[in-house]
């Protein structure tokens, strides 16, 4: 039993409290007066640099141990440095009464509000478990204690108290569902494993028996037909226009893969500070949309929520509300084409034999370029190989960019052709000769250049499909075509602009934040360039998750079985209105067409012709190591009009990389012959392939 000593003291102690610490502005005044960083303070005190930041903004408030070591600190610099006399109040004015600030003005002073008070809170949240406590790392610095105990009970908070979600990006369209990113510690408060086993792992998700599982059916809580995955939906039926629903995002289940989300050849996220993960993740909804999946599942998430397939119509009979289609945007599964199928699709079931590989004349072959030649004597007496590498080739590709937004039409009887309907032709382009093509008054070498007609950069030999921006380039060099049939979409429209400029200002904006700028010139941009990677990881992270959503969205047009079903049967992607592959062939057609434009003027500008290309990067022989060695220009200093230009837009150029020119004759004698070392050329090795 306590002694009556000891329960006094206790009692007094209780009666004292806790010694009051300084306001958070004041903890900010003291460290700064003696001189001392938030780094220092917080190696001093075993914490982050981040968590300082909260207890000087007023986000959080210290805990034991360190709330005692930092109140200690506070004293000493408080007799130190004492604060100045306050200034004696004026008097208020008649019939006026200042209304004090709420608790929830003084904690959120420092954090950037939503507009939409629904969403006051931001997109997303990273969950986490700090000192046993649950903690809610938001946008903006805000901290969030999380009271649930449980998992159904954290969804429950979400949607009721947690104010995360973003609004939707078109007035049509809806509401983004809050997101949760849950750290290993996550996992383990609320009963999941911190790893998928093998099994699960293949499935994707969770067993249906899993505890995590059953806890959430008792609760009636729904799961989509993912399942528990690392991008796990979980929700009840809407209420009216109220959905009920939040989704989950498991990084330690591989939800953000490191080819999309992460630097490959150094992976930071792993090891990222919550608060710092809630930075990136909520910029990059902020300037793209709330992650729904994979970079390239939200890439075409995206079209569908600035182009929405519907809109609530009011009857002017009724008065009710009826759901009504819109004109440009993709509303429907139609008919497929089988020259846009890929070999799998059930629709060519039974047309070929099992292992027969399709020909031009059978397919539609629109891809970017994987070419490569042999260097001239000349050329080999040049020292280096400079690489150079479209910025968002495949974004700035679909911009402007007319497709077909209903189902196909069939036509026969060698139709005439007409560049404003989207869709593919079978014509034979093999009598259009580039070896000696004249661009700008000047004769270019066309042997020396890849056809534009194929992605191996060789000759057409007979008729072949192709997309209608490939048939009027034909048209735009002065050849005559003729169609043999066609298959094209009579309702059309710029379906992809709106989402390319969202992706477009989403990266130039990152970039701007990495010291690189729209208007900076050739030898500034470059310096500012090499600084970028190192000035703000996070936003260098970003870069690379926005150029994979462009990326990755355009391939989600043709999304192929990826083993989920056996060949020949329909795979999920097909029900979607968004399964679009002569989309994604008008968008990559354009893409080749647009590089061997600025290939052609740059020959007949600077007589320069590359040596290899791969997806978006092309490679010269250069005297020098930089770019500016190459790239021509006017007498007044600026690029010649039509060729490849330095700068951060989209369509512009960035250096990928310099190898010597001996470098190349190595590799081409270990590998017996000439091979595409476009994407082998790279300054930086966490550059990906593309994009």
């Amino acid at each position: 039993m306590p002694t009556e000593e000891e329960l006094f003291a206790a009692v007094d102690a209780l009666l004292a409290g806790e010694p009051e610490m300084p306001d958070p502005a004041e903890r900010a005044r003291l460290r700064e007066a003696a001189g001392i960083t938030q780094a220092r303070l917080a190696q001093v005190l075993q914490t982050t640099t981040q968590t300082v930041k909260n207890w000087e903004a007023g986000r959080s408030e210290p805990r034991p141990p360190r709330r005692q070591a930092y109140q200690r600190l506070l004293d000493k610099w408080t007799e130190q440095f004492p604060p100045a006399p306050a200034p004696a109040p004026d008097p208020p004015k008649p019939n006026t009464t200042p209304k004090p600030p709420t608790p929830a003005t003084v904690q959120r002073s420092a954090v950037q509000r939503s507009t939409d008070q629904r969403f006051e809170n931001g997109p997303l949240a990273v969950v986490d478990v700090e000192n046993g406590q649950t903690l809610a790392y938001c946008t903006g610095g805000l901290i969030l204690d999380v009271p649930a105990k449980s998992l159904p009970a954290l969804v429950d908070w979400t949607l009721t108290e947690a104010g995360l979600g973003q609004r939707r990006l078109h007035r049509n369209g809806r509401d983004a569902d809050p997101l949760l990113v849950l750290t290993p510690a996550a996992l383990e408060r609320y009963g999941l494993p911190t790893a998928l086993s093998d099994d699960e792992r293949r499935a994707g998700r969770l067993a249906d028996g899993h505890k995590a599982v059953k806890q959430l059916t008792r609760a009636d809580w729904k799961l989509t037909q993912r399942g528990f995955g690392p991008w796990a939906r979980i929700y009840r039926p809407a209420e009216g226009a109220k959905r009920n629903c939040v989704q989950l995002c498991i990084p330690a289940w591989n939800a953000l893969d490191a080819r999309e989300w992460d630097n490959k050849a150094d992976p930071r996220l792993p090891t990222m500070h919550p608060a710092d993960l809630a930075r990136y993740l909520g910029a990059y909804a902020e300037r793209v949309m709330t992650p729904r999946g994979t970079a390239a599942v939200t890439g075409l998430e995206l079209m569908t929520a600035l182009r929405p397939p519907t809109r609530a119509e009011k009857d002017p009979d009724t008065g009710e509300f009826t759901r009504a289609f819109n004109d440009d945007a993709l509303t429907a599964v139609y008919d497929v084409v089988e020259c846009e199928v890929p070999d799998e699709h059930p629709v060519l079931k039974g047309k070929f034999a099992r292992h027969h590989l399709r020909t031009p004349a059978e397919m539609l072959m629109e891809e970017p370029y994987d070419w490569c030649r042999p260097l001239t004597d000349d050329e080999c007496m040049r020292r280096y190989l400079v690489a150079i590498d479209v910025n968002m080739s495949f974004a700035a590709a679909a911009n402007g960019l007319t497709v077909g937004l209903n189902g196909p039409t069939h036509l026969t009887g060698n139709p005439a052709f007409d560049p404003a309907l989207p869709g593919s032709w079978l014509v034979d382009l093999s009598h259009v000769d580039l070896s000696r093509v004249r661009v700008n008054g000047r004769t270019v070498d066309g042997d020396r250049l890849p056809s534009p007609f194929t992605p191996k950069g060789d000759r057409p030999t007979g008729p072949a499909w192709y997309a209608t921006p490939t048939v009027a380039y034909a048209v735009e060099l002065g050849f005559e075509v003729a169609p043999i049939e066609a298959y094209v979409r009579t309702r059309t429209g710029r379906y992809l602009d709106a989402w390319y400029k969202r992706l477009r200002d989403a990266y130039v904006t990152t970039m701007a934040d990495l010291g690189v700028t729209t208007g900076m010139g050739g030898g500034e941009f470059l310096e500012a360039m090499a600084r970028s990677k190192q000035t703000d990881p996070a936003m260098a992270l970003l870069v690379g998750a926005v150029k994979a959503t462009a990326k990755g969205g355009i391939g989600k047009l043709r999304q192929r079985n990826r083993g989920q079903v056996p060949y020949y049967e329909p795979w999920p992607a097909l029900a979607r209105e968004t399964w679009r592959p002569d989309i994604r062939a008008a968008v990559l057609a354009n893409q080749r067409i647009g590089m061997h434009r600025k290939l052609m003027k740059t020959a007949a500008a600077a007589d320069l012709y590359p040596t290899a290309i791969g997806t978006d990067a092309v490679v010269y022989p250069s005297p020098g190591p930089s770019p500016l060695d190459i790239l021509p220009h006017t007498p007044e200093g600026k690029p010649v009009p039509g060729t490849f230009r330095l700068g951060v837009s989209p369509g512009m150029v960035k250096h990928q990389g310099t190898r010597t020119v001996l470098w190349a004759e190595e590799l081409y004698e270990e590998h017996g012959g000439v091979f595409n070392i476009a994407n082998l050329i790279k300054t930086d090795p966490a550059a990906g392939e593309g994009e």
